[in-house]
């Protein structure tokens, strides 16, 4: 689907470059015929790509961390197509400082943190990611990787002595909650279309406080919303 000239995976892509911490980025897709022009596009975009099971997502993430012999893998899903590398790169310098094992998210609002929905980022062990890869068997919790680790519509931790989970607390200036920047429905997608048509011919660089400038403007004089 296109955001202003690009497809949406591309224009993630393009974001999650401009994190300072990641030391290598892998598109990690399912191994079929249809997801082919996935290939494409990571190649466009010079950056890894791997394929691997298609509903067993559990694995895929496992096989492609260990393909590339990663300590810490951090997981950007690719519905959300405003991450901002700053934030990115906050999280994993939070789970760096806590120099212990276990699972760290600015992705969405965790324990009242104020974050917005899908600027952030999910950082968490390899060796976490191998235990739950070697012993879980519930099918959900093999497609919906967080699972693992943590639920965020309950925003229960699975095992607080296996994993403890952290986050950081969002920055005032932008601590909005109510912001959702994932595309699930064809709703989400032209509300990010409309965004992605505003705001990146002005700078395609553009930062979650421009992103909410433009949310409260369009949502008080058009009444569209998410």
């Amino acid at each position: 689907m296109n955001l202003a000239g690009e497809p949406l995976v591309g224009r993630l892509l393009e974001r999650i470059k401009s994190a300072k911490l990641l030391d290598e980025i892998i598109l990690a897709i399912p191994e079929t015929q249809e997801n082919k022009v996935l290939q494409d596009l990571a190649k466009h975009y010079q950056v890894g790509v791997f394929l691997g099971s298609e509903d067993d997502v559990l694995d895929r993430y496992y096989q492609a961390a260990l393909s590339v012999g990663a300590t810490y893998v951090v997981r950007i899903p690719a519905d959300n197509p405003t991450p901002q590398g700053s934030e990115i790169d906050r999280i994993i310098q939070h789970h760096f400082d806590l120099n212990r094992p276990g699972f760290s998210s600015n992705l969405a609002q965790i324990f009242n943190s104020g974050y917005p929905d899908g600027i952030g980022a999910e950082i968490f062990d390899f060796d976490l990611l191998e235990d739950a890869w070697e012993k879980e068997v519930d099918p959900k919790k093999r497609e919906h990787v967080h699972l693992n680790f943590f639920d965020y519509a309950t925003q229960r931790v699975v095992d607080e002595n296996w994993c403890p989970v952290s986050t950081i607390q969002c920055p005032i200036e932008f601590a909005r909650p109510d912001i959702i920047l994932d595309v699930n429905t064809l709703e989400q997608y032209k509300y990010m279309s409309t965004l992605y048509d505003n705001l990146y011919p002005k700078n395609p660089n553009f930062g979650i406080m421009e992103i909410i400038k433009w949310h409260d403007e369009i949502t008080l004089n058009q009444g569209i919303g998410v």
